[in-house]
């Protein structure tokens, strides 16, 4: 007959190794449950990681897509304004070239004008020299003729306003020329002793300076 301890003994051992193998297994499920949490959060990580990334780069893209918008735009101004300037500049060149041609033709229609105002007034002296020419006549009367010719030339001058410069006192650089210098107790210091070339003005516009000889 089968000792009743043994069998008690042989039953709490197995109980024992029961337990330790349900121990053992629920420690390992635990450990691949933990295991698999760990990957999942991981996995959840990379995929949060790589939204963040994608939704970075939209933005990114959004942005530089309207910063090109807005580059383009202000290109467009720029050239607006380029192409303004450029038709300025090249209306303000023909206005100024007209103006340039429109002067010249103005200053040469002047002078041609003013020409023809001082010639209408000397022609005629011209004509009495040459019809004194052509006169025969004695010493007396070709004197008279040259005389008359002097004033009809003055008279002309007169007209253009045109005036002699005196030289019948003391020296003026700003109308006199002084050619010759001369010590001579006759004559006040810086006095004009001899008048060689009569000088002639017109207004405060010296047309020709008086060529002098001055003394002391």
């Amino acid at each position: 007959m089968p000792n009743k301890n043994n069998n008690t003994e042989e039953n709490e051992n197995l109980k024992k190794d029961l337990d330790e193998t349900e121990a053992s297994s629920e420690c390992k499920v635990s450990d691949e449950y933990e295991e698999y949490n760990e990957n999942e959060s991981n996995e959840r990580k990379d995929k949060d990681s790589d939204n963040v990334e994608d939704i970075s780069d939209a933005k990114s893209v959004k942005n530089i897509k309207k910063e090109n918008s807005k580059l383009k735009d202000e290109n467009k101004k720029f050239k607006n304004e380029l192409d303004t300037l450029k038709d300025r500049l090249a209306r303000t060149a023909a206005e100024y070239d007209n103006f340039r041609k429109r002067t010249a033709k103005e200053k040469e229609n002047i002078y041609t004008e003013s020409c023809e105002d001082i010639l209408k007034d000397i022609l005629p002296v011209l004509d009495n020299l040459e019809r004194a020419i052509a006169v025969d006549g004695n010493k007396d009367d070709l004197k008279k003729g040259i005389e008359m010719t002097m004033k009809q030339f003055n008279d002309a001058l007169k007209k253009l306003d045109v005036e002699e410069i005196p030289a019948d006192g003391e020296f003026n650089p700003h109308l006199h020329n002084a050619v010759m210098h001369i010590e001579d107790d006759n004559y006040d210091k810086n006095c004009i002793a001899e008048v060689f070339q009569k000088g002639y003005k017109r207004g405060d516009k010296v047309l020709r300076y008086s060529m002098v000889k001055v003394a002391n």
